[in-house]
């Protein structure tokens, strides 16, 4: 039963605390457009998403009305383009992109997620095809965004790969220079990429996933931040169990919505990814959660300590309100889209080394972080090739989404608007990674991967 004291509750976390459903992502398999004509794939790419996704936004708003709870994006994840476009014998992939940009549009989501490969052990035939088609695909489309898994527990690196994109992410930045480099924004690369996730920009659908399904992604760093702000002085498992009854609540508003969303949809009901995804706006911070727990400022010595006990409490919390938890589920710590993280940066506490120590125990990784313009790409190349490391060896997902502020220096901010908030331009270590990076091949998987 729902008392008045829970209904209250939940009024406060939306109104004062910034707590929403932050996406509704239906996922689309593609598998069935296949063909080995180029513009037939894309006329059933865009006829198969603007069918099975026509009512996604309408029941996400009639919901969001509902109910009260804002529903933030409604957004829509395919099949890794690179399996839908290796059947033809095109040389690019951009016509699907394409495709996908017109779908997304006509159905009126924000974005599409699944223009991405998976080649952790190596390229099928439209894996470096759809890798050398992201530049120009991301630079022509608004509402595409692109991801790539170079590594896996199971498979070890693969480093041809992590050379690629570093490559991709420099062009990619400098096709939408005149755009804050946003293109690079809405890529990234990952190890052990999951898939379930419903957020940008690496979602896509697993092709072990139903032909069609719906996930929801929560987020509400600012209901934790007030749980421990009111809890007031108290010992460090008290503040973890806090956390774990707020993430609990949490968890079970999104229940809540992916089961309604599921039924007037018509489509199974897959999984919620409680994950305290923050915004600029201030009071909806994962880095001011660190800091109510007892830091100065984020980045500080004891900044890894609290962020590992913040992802494993919300973890836990997440589990026992709903037998679907999936997808990422933890903290994220993008630096633009974080109103503390920024400020961090800022003070000179939080530089590239401490979020790399940071993502061994988030949930992702090095997330939305500016660059200088003149990094060379096997630099990008070897910040990919650390962080793919260290998902490696922990067994857990990790990701780099960073982005080179072309014609910009250390100091500088590249301004993206909404969500995506605003990037100070972070320095890199200046000497060279070249050598290891053009060395290729594959580095091994660690020996705790064979667990047959």
């Amino acid at each position: 039963m729902i008392n008045s004291f829970d209904i209250m509750e939940t009024i406060k976390m939306i109104e004062d605390e910034h707590l929403d459903i932050r996406t509704i992502t239906m996922g689309i398999s593609l598998l069935d457009c296949i063909s080995d004509d180029i513009n037939a794939v894309s006329d059933k790419i865009y006829e198969k998403i603007t069918r099975k996704a026509e009512n996604l936004v309408k029941t996400g708003e009639q919901i969001e009305a509902e109910l009260g709870i804002p529903i933030i994006h409604k957004r829509i994840s395919v099949t890794p383009i690179s399996m839908i476009g290796a059947a033809t014998d095109a040389t690019s992939y951009v016509p699907l992109a394409q495709a996908l940009n017109r779908a997304a549009e006509t159905c009126g989501v924000n974005f599409v997620g699944g223009f991405s490969a998976l080649v952790q052990k190596g390229f099928a035939k439209g894996d470096e095809i759809l890798i050398r088609s992201i530049p120009e695909a991301l630079a022509t489309t608004d509402l595409v965004c692109s991801s790539v898994n170079v590594a896996s527990t199971k498979a070890g690196i693969n480093l041809d790969a992590v050379r690629m994109m570093g490559e991709v992410i420099r062009e990619t930045a400098e096709l939408t220079a005149d755009q804050q480099c946003i293109g690079a924004g809405k890529l990234v690369v990952f190890a052990n990429a999951v898939e379930d996730n419903p957020f940008m920009a690496g979602a896509f659908h697993g092709v072990g996933e139903a032909d069609c399904v719906l996930n929801i992604g929560v987020s509400g760093p600012g209901v934790v931040h007030s749980a421990i702000r009111r809890a007031g002085d108290c010992s460090i498992n008290e503040v973890a169990d806090i956390i774990k009854k707020t993430a609990f609540k949490i968890t079970r508003m999104g229940q809540l919505v992916g089961s309604i969303a599921s039924e007037r949809l018509g489509v199974p009901f897959g999984i919620v990814d409680l994950s305290l995804a923050p915004t600029p706006a201030v009071g909806d911070s994962v880095a001011r959660i660190l800091e109510e727990v007892g830091l100065e400022c984020c980045g500080t010595h004891g900044t890894t300590a609290i962020l590992a006990m913040l992802n494993d409490a919300v973890k836990k919390g997440g589990v026992m309100a709903s037998a679907s938890v999936g997808g990422l589920s933890g903290a994220f710590i993008p630096v633009s889209e974080d109103e503390g993280m920024i400020h961090a940066v800022q003070e000179g506490a939080l530089h590239l080394d401490k979020l790399e120590a940071m993502t061994a125990v988030c949930s992702v990784g090095l997330d939305m972080i500016a660059i200088p313009g003149d990094t060379p790409a096997e630099t990008i190349s070897a910040i990919i090739a650390d962080e793919a490391a260290i998902g490696v060896v922990n067994c857990k997902t990790t990701a780099v989404r960073v982005i080179p502020a072309i014609g910009h220096k250390v100091g500088d901010e590249l301004e993206f608007g909404g969500l995506l908030g605003s990037a100070p331009v972070m320095d890199v270590h200046p000497f060279s990674s070249a050598k290891f990076i053009h060395r290729g091949g594959r580095i091994p998987a660690p020996m705790h991967s064979l667990k047959n």
